[in-house]
């Protein structure tokens, strides 16, 4: 399967994210963030984007910890749940494009099986009218043969009078 890519507009991935508007575009600007343009609106791949966040608190625990500062349980918290509401989106993205793709084998599986029954109605068809020519060329092989007896026996008549 193709890998699919899962477009958040920017105000959607901000309210999940939690950070600022500002430092959202940062990470688009440098490349963090993979992002499009379309009808004057932002969007934000949401892999890139749930990549990226977790590298930028990855890299914040790590310059926590080695600073000795005590992390602060709601940012964690929030973090963690920014990051599986992106994940959510994702895999219900995914869920959807299977379910798209399982809804397009279906109808083509149908329109085969549909297009192998006309096939089959079509040779049992071309059988039949086979079959009636055949037997119409064995009536026309018959009366041909009939007439010629017929008209031999009648000039035979003819000849013997």
């Amino acid at each position: 399967m193709e890998n699919t890519t899962t477009w958040l507009e920017l105000h959607e991935f901000i309210k999940l994210s939690g950070l600022d508007e500002t430092k959202i575009m940062d990470l688009i600007n440098d490349g963090s963030i993979k992002s499009k343009e379309e009808e004057n609106k932002i969007f934000v791949d949401a892999t890139s984007g749930t990549s990226a966040l977790v590298k930028k608190v990855e890299s914040g625990l790590v310059s926590a910890d080695m600073n000795g500062k005590e992390l602060d349980p709601v940012f964690v918290e929030k973090t963690i749940s920014t990051i599986l509401g992106l994940h959510d989106k994702v895999i219900a993205a995914k869920d959807e494009t299977i379910s798209a793709f399982k809804n397009e084998n279906s109808f083509l599986k149908d329109a085969l099986i549909s297009m192998q029954e006309v096939y089959d109605d079509d040779k049992k068809t071309m059988e039949t009218l086979r079959l009636e020519l055949e037997h119409s060329r064995e009536e026309i092989e018959f009366m041909k043969r009939k007439y010629r007896l017929m008209w031999g026996k009648v000039s035979n008549m003819t000849e013997t009078k």
